[in-house]
This record gives C-alpha cells, structure tokens and sequence, in this order.
C-alpha cells in the first residue's frame, strides 16, 4: 500500500469516468427510447421524482434498483436491458430487446412503456424513437427498398458509418404513432458493443437536437419585440441628437428600454446558452460517426446543415442582437445621462449665480437699514441724553442748541459702535 494519502475524490472521480459504458447489443434487435423534460425549471426538478418513476417501472418486471443517489443505470429488466441516465434538464429511457418485429417500427414496441406509466411520467415527452438495427448484406438494393418503404422521401438523410462499418438512416419525422424512426444496418463482424455505442450516438443525436430546437421559439418571439424596440431606441437617439425632446423625457424612455432588454437578456441567457452547448453535442455525435455518402443520399451532416443550422443560426443571431441592443441603449442612455448632468450643473451654476446676487443686495439693504438705524436711534438717544445733561450744561452757560451739537457727533460714534458689535457677535 503506498504511503501517500490519496485526495478524498480520486476513486469517485476516476469510477466517474467509467460509469456509463455503452450498451451491448445483438443483432438483430431493436429499441425504444424516450426523453422526459419538465416544462419549466427543469434544472430545479424533483429529481427524487424522477428517481421514483424509474423504480416503479423497475418493479413492474422484478428487476434490480440502482445505487442509492445513481444519476444513470443499466441493466436487466425481464427479457429487456433498460438503461436510464438523469441529465440536468432531462431524463432519457431506452429499453433493447433482441430480435426485430415483422411490422418494421411496430408501436407495440413502446408497449414496453405502461400507459399508466406514462400518465404518471415526471414531466413531458420531449422526444421518442424506435430504433430498428439489422445485419448489413451486401445488396444495397434491398436497403434502398427498405428505405424507401419506411421513411418518407424528403429529408430521408443516410450515410455509412465508422468506416463503412454500418448503415444508418432516419428521416427525423415524427410517424403516425408519435416516434421519430431511425435505422441502423451493420456488418455481421460488429461487437456488440459497437453496435451498442452506435445506437446511444443515434438517441444522443435526437435528443440534443430536440433540446437545442426549444430556443427557436423563443427567438422568434424575442425577434418581434426587438423590431419593436429597435424601432423606438432609433427615434429615441434621432430625437436626442436633434434635441426635439426634453433630455430628461427621452432619458426616461431610454431607460424603459434597457430596462426591458435586461429583462429578455436575462431571461433567455440559460436557454441559450444550453442551445450552444446541445448544438455542439450534436456536431460532436455527428462527426464521431465519420460519415460517408450512401447511395447518393444526403448525410446526416447535410441534413443538419439545410435544416437544422439555420434555426441554430436564428437563436444565435438573436442572442447577438439581443446584446447588441442592450449594449447599444446603454451607451445611448449613458450619453444622455451625461448630457442632463451638463445641463443640470449649468442650471445649478445658474441658480448659485442669482443666490449671489440675491445676497449682495440683502447684504447692501442690509447695511442701509443698519445706517438708517443708526440715525433713528441716534436722533432718540441725543434727545434722551440732551434731558439728563442739560441740567448741568445750564450752570456752565451752555445753551440747549449748543449742547445738542456738542452731542450729536459722540452719540453717533456710540451707536454706530453698539450695532457693529452686536452684528460681529451675531456672524
């Protein structure tokens, strides 16, 4: 035993890696699958619920539980081998049993799936196949007549796979009972496992593709809005530059605007974001398969590039206008924010002027009042102390005219003297 001590997640993490081997399939056999979503926050599901739903349909045959917490599971179920995988925002379930139908895609196949199993399901059916895999003769012939009898003609996409190692066709319709068909010829040399891993490529592509598909809607309603918007952002920005508005009324609806775009950005980001990330899985899932042109027919890969890339392109196009608006309105309100701060500090300069001014002239009445002040309290108080004096200024000859005189100029200085320094004590 090594003496080092090992990180806590090593086995987890490494086990991790291992954890979902591909499935081993006989040939000929077929498969039904189904991929379950909630309809809204599917990422915060009651993944305990989804959890319940597999045991019950795990016990209607006997078969064995997963591990407690197991976020995916293979086994036995009955005559069937069952393999069920918990993804962030979905569930997928894909039953195989040996040997094919006579009825090529006979619905009874998802019989395997209980009706009133289905009423009970967690969620909505997001999408459902049923995938027919048969040996690969050397007759391309009878595949084409296969081909021809089981899917429809337009969008029919078909190719070789994994170095002519295999055949595989599908027409990505839904068919009268509700699955999309896909078709998987292979040579007699094939493991089993090869086999296995190229029909989970062929569900992962169904459900990538379905799950990146949910964002086109919602682009094409955000599309329809921001025509809207972008409508009244240019004549909100022609208005501000040729100043037909008040600033702080087009302010105002600048900031209505952005407001609003926050709020699809913010509401659309996870969605496409995923979209991104779906997208590139299903590239991924397509370029593992090396496909090869098959008797002319369009790829799995033209088939993506005619129908699916334009609406992966819609969703992206969307995201980046999206951006680009808000972005935009941002830098719009920004630039009228600074031009009512401009204008709002004029208008305080302004206003700071006239306070001055108001100021200098309360300050000049003011100092009329305090001499007009002094003159009327100096004319009493030489009256009063004129009465107390005269008494004495009569035995020294002095007439009351002179006296008066004498003490107009030193009853003057006193009150003048008095009012400064009450107003020095007051400031």
């Amino acid at each position: 035993m090594s003496p080092i001590q090992d990180h806590p997640l090593r086995y987890l993490l490494t086990n991790e890696l291992h954890a979902r081997p591909f499935p081993e399939l006989e040939v000929p056999c077929h498969a039904a699958y189904l991929a379950i979503k909630q309809p809204k926050d599917a990422v915060n599901r009651d993944r305990d619920a989804d959890r319940a739903h597999l045991l019950d349909l795990l016990d209607r045959f006997g078969a064995q539980h997963p591990h407690p917490g197991a976020n995916h599971f293979f086994g036995r179920m009955g005559r069937h081998k069952i393999k069920w995988e918990s993804h962030s925002e979905f569930v997928t379930y894909t039953i195989f049993t040996t040997g094919v139908a006579e009825r090529p895609f006979d619905p009874a196949a998802f019989e395997v799936f209980p009706d009133d199993w289905l009423e009970k399901t967690p969620g909505t059916r997001l999408t459902s196949g049923l995938l027919r895999v048969e040996q690969l003769a050397g007759d391309n012939d009878n595949i084409e007549q296969k081909l021809s009898r089981w899917f429809v003609p337009d969008g029919l996409a078909s190719s070789r796979v994994l170095d002519d190692g295999a055949v595989m066709a599908s027409d990505f319709r839904i068919d009268s009972a509700g699955h999309v068909r896909f078709a998987l010829f292979v040579r007699p040399n094939s493991s089993g496992r090869r086999v296995g891993r190229m029909v989970q490529r062929l569900t992962e592509i169904e459900t990538y593709k379905a799950m990146s598909m949910l964002a086109l809607p919602r682009a094409r309603e955000l599309n329809a809005r921001m025509g809207q918007l972008d409508a009244e952002l240019t004549e909100l920005v022609g208005e501000m530059n040729a100043g037909r508005r008040h600033p702080e009324a087009t302010l105002k609806n600048l900031l209505s605007i952005s407001a609003e775009l926050e709020s699809l950005l913010a509401q659309s980001a996870v969605r496409f974001s995923a979209t991104s990330a779906y997208a590139a899985l299903v590239d991924q899932r397509i370029d593992l398969m090396r496909e090869q042109r098959f008797e002319g027919r369009q790829t799995f890969r033209e088939f993506m590039m005619r129908r699916y890339d334009p609406a992966m392109r819609t969703v992206q196009a969307t995201e980046t206008q999206l951006q680009a608006m808000t972005e935009r309105t941002a830098r719009a309100a920004n630039l009228l924010r600074t031009q009512v701060d401009v204008e709002r500090s004029a208008q305080n300069q302004q206003l700071l002027e006239g306070m001055n001014k108001r100021a200098e002239l309360q300050l000049r009445l003011q100092r009329t009042v305090e001499g007009l002040s002094v003159v009327a309290i100096s004319y009493y108080a030489v009256s009063l102390v004129a009465y107390m004096v005269y008494p004495l200024a009569s035995g020294l000859s002095i007439s009351k005219g002179m006296l008066t005189a004498l003490l107009t100029p030193l009853v003057v200085l006193a009150v003048w003297y008095m009012i400064r320094r009450i107003r020095r004590e007051i400031e």
